[in-house]
């Protein structure tokens, strides 16, 4: 029976703005492995579950944390694993799910295996001295040769705010809290230190709002962004009550539940109307104004408005 390998919340984090936040994949990628997508290409998330055969015949369950298509022109293949804990076997992880990766699309031609590995590279949360700047996989096959690929590295503790939004790479926002992990006394048991925090923590609510306001991120994605950097400081600071409580001010008050997210996706999906009405009078319920609601569901603002005339009849 195959075992299951439990996701952290921080994997968890990374994986839900990749599959409900499409729009902040691209600046990454194009951080990560110096690509110049303009934002405008389809991206097909893959499977990212894979069994690995073991000794015996069983077989063991491994579930990667991104492994997507970009199209163009042409088709390539990325692999990003998010590592907030060095066990020292991500090489081997990374190895054994690019070659996943690379059997799903392969094929046989004129009694020859082609496989196509994955474009590959590891989001290290946490870094220290030893953490690579980079790292390589080399095969080595039966007649003597051997060939190498690059598995590229980025570091969340190599960006600062300003560099955080300066190249739209909203999607280490969450992440940032674990450049400031070592200071955490600090920030818990000092008042001064705790407003020097939050304070950190109010800039990055005004630039994400700056940033919406402008029409360079959606309401939708900046509300994800807000609910999941209060879910990674909680868990993250879980004995640090004042950090969890301070950073909960700032971000907690302005989110957008993720449990309405959930039923804006089941309703849009499915496109039942009772589905939708529950879901405006949600987040009507929640203080949201129609326009608001508009821009985080992506409904015609008519929609909206027809649903809460609908809405008022009723009560």
């Amino acid at each position: 029976m195959a075992n299951l390998i439990v996701n952290t919340p921080y994997d968890d984090a990374y994986r839900t703005m990749l599959v409900k936040c499409n729009e902040l994949t691209i600046p990454l990628i194009n951080e990560i492995f110096n690509e110049h997508y303009t934002g405008q290409e389809k991206i097909i998330l893959k499977q990212n579950e894979h069994f690995m055969l073991q000794q015996g015949g069983s077989s063991e369950k491994r579930i990667s944390d991104s492994i997507l298509e970009i199209i163009t022109d042409t088709v390539k293949k990325y692999h990003c694993e998010c590592e907030s804990t060095s066990d020292g076997t991500i090489m081997i992880r990374m190895f054994e799910y690019d070659t996943q990766a690379a059997l799903e699309d392969a094929f046989i031609s004129h009694n020859t295996l082609e496989v196509e590995f994955p474009h590959s590279a590891v989001i290290f949360l946490r870094c220290t001295r030893n953490t690579p700047d980079n790292m390589m996989i080399r095969i080595k096959v039966p007649t003597g040769d051997s060939v190498s690929y690059p598995i590229h590295v980025l570091k969340i503790k190599a960006y600062s705010i300003d560099d955080i939004f300066e190249k739209r790479l909203y999607m280490l926002i969450p992440f940032y809290i674990f450049n400031l992990e070592h200071d955490f006394s600090l920030y818990n048991d000092n008042v001064k230190n705790l407003q020097k925090l939050t304070d950190i923590y109010s800039g990055i609510y005004t630039q994400l709002e700056h940033h919406a306001a402008i029409g360079m991120i959606s309401e939708y994605s900046k509300s994800v962004i807000y609910e999941l950097v209060n879910k990674v400081a909680q868990n993250l600071a879980a004995k640090h009550n004042n950090i969890q409580k301070g950073i909960g001010a700032v971000m907690g008050g302005q989110v957008l539940d993720l449990e309405v997210i959930k039923m804006f996706d089941k309703g849009h999906a499915e496109g039942h109307a009772d589905e939708r009405r529950s879901i405006i009078s949600s987040m009507l319920n929640k203080g949201k104004t129609p326009h608001e609601i508009s821009d985080l569901t992506d409904l015609p603002l008519a929609d909206v408005l027809a649903c809460v005339k609908e809405l008022g009849n009723h009560s």
